[in-house]
């Protein structure tokens, strides 16, 4: 990764398939969750899965090669970036605002997330559907904070 990229959005739900909430800023609890989000754990979880994202560019990328268009947070990603390659990011800890994340594996579209958008939203999304990560460090994620690798 090649400088910083920026969070462009915050998106939290309380509930499977509830609807998407737009935030300025969250907080990020290590091992436990985005405060507020569904997968929130009031006890530490070792699954990784504490927080996704996902790049602006590749939202942007399905719209002008499928013609889909996603409304902000309808990826049911939790935090949109821009300028940052997060493919690259598996296995790796990065800064998220004042968190501390380390990248678990890719976050690949499902049947559930075209159910709950449209058709052909599963192969336009293939391996840019964004990254699974681990909280390792609690801190507040705000819009326009940076994500950069922690060396």
């Amino acid at each position: 990764m090649n400088g910083e990229g920026t969070v462009e959005g915050i998106f939290i739900t309380g509930e499977t398939g509830g609807d998407i909430e737009h935030r300025d800023e969250v907080e990020a609890v290590a091992k436990r969750g985005l405060r507020g989000d569904r997968y929130f754990s009031e006890q530490e979880r070792d699954t990784g899965n504490h927080v996704t994202l996902i790049e602006r560019e590749a939202v942007e990328a399905i719209e002008r090669e499928s013609g889909i268009e996603l409304a902000p947070g309808e990826h049911r990603r939790n935090i949109e970036t821009s300028d940052v390659a997060l493919n690259h990011l598996v296995e790796k800890r990065f800064r998220v605002g004042d968190a501390v994340c380390r990248g678990v594996e890719l976050c690949e579209p499902c049947s559930y997330l075209q159910n709950m958008t449209e058709d052909g939203v599963l192969s336009a999304l293939l391996h840019r559907g964004g990254l699974r990560a681990e909280l390792l460090e609690s801190g507040t994620v705000r819009v326009g904070d940076s994500v950069a690798v922690v060396e």
